[in-house]
């Protein structure tokens, strides 16, 4: 199998102030000058993005939204194209968040449809698949995975490829609890597998990043999986020093 760089990118959500951002940024530039070992982002609310953008000029962090829409344009009022985004600096987009599944109703197609957006506008989708605690309790971990992940492979397998995927179990993210390396693990060689029958090339080559109560002191057993390509990072983004050992563990 092909080595895959590293990726690690920071999902802010709806968290952020102005100086707080300033603080951010400069702590994290700070903490990670002169590291290249792994391709780094952060993903700001989008009112932020340009000043993000401003910040992390002169670093190799990279900026990301955490939405776009469908449409390239038109009367959508409140939502933001990625044409627009691209305008300020954006390279990478967050789509199918399970946050934006559950508390907002964004369907698989829905989500496939702002991955081709995202592609087509020459940004790279971060596209994110993972089941809730019922669902793992009930054996479907699998099952849920692959609807989310063949939403999008319909599309084909080289749109895939033009992306990232992102693991992400419900059960995981925000509580506290981290998927076990094993399970991790068992669930992106599932994800890889998948793409696998539809690609050789795409599969060997696409990053697959987990998600979810990620941390300093589990990042690097997690990274250390054959199948895991860095992470998708929550709440640990948002401490400068925490965030730049997560992202050094990718090393």
């Amino acid at each position: 199998m092909a080595l895959r760089r590293k990726f690690v990118a920071g999902n802010w959500k709806m968290n952020g102030s102005l100086a707080a951002n300033g603080e951010l940024v400069a702590g994290l530039a700070s903490a990670l000058a002169g590291f290249d070992a792994a391709d780094v982002a952060v993903c700001a609310p989008a009112l932020y993005l340009p000043q993000v953008a401003e910040l992390v000029k002169g670093s190799k962090i990279a900026v990301g939204a955490q939405n776009a829409s469908e449409y390239a344009g038109g009367a959508y009022t409140g939502e933001i194209s990625c044409a627009m985004l691209k305008e300020f600096g954006v390279r990478y987009v967050v789509v199918g968040h399970s946050e934006r599944r559950a508390l907002f109703g964004e369907t698989n197609a829905q989500v496939a449809a702002k991955f081709a957006a995202v592609l087509a506008a020459g940004l790279v989708p971060i596209l994110c698949v993972g089941e809730t605690l019922a669902e793992r309790d009930a054996n479907a971990t699998e099952a849920v995975v692959a609807g989310q992940l063949d939403a999008v492979l319909a599309l084909g397998a080289d749109k895939l490829g033009g992306g990232v995927v992102a693991y992400e179990p419900v059960w995981a993210i925000g509580t506290g609890k981290t998927a076990s390396t094993e399970q991790a693990q068992a669930v992106h060689a599932f994800i890889r597998a998948r793409i696998l029958a539809q690609s050789i090339n795409v599969a060997t080559a696409v990053r697959i990043l987990y998600g979810g109560s990620v941390k300093a002191n589990n990042a690097q057993a997690l990274f250390a999986c054959p199948d895991i390509d860095g992470g998708l990072v929550g709440g640990a983004s948002l401490q400068a020093q925490e965030f730049a050992a997560i992202c050094k563990a990718a090393a």
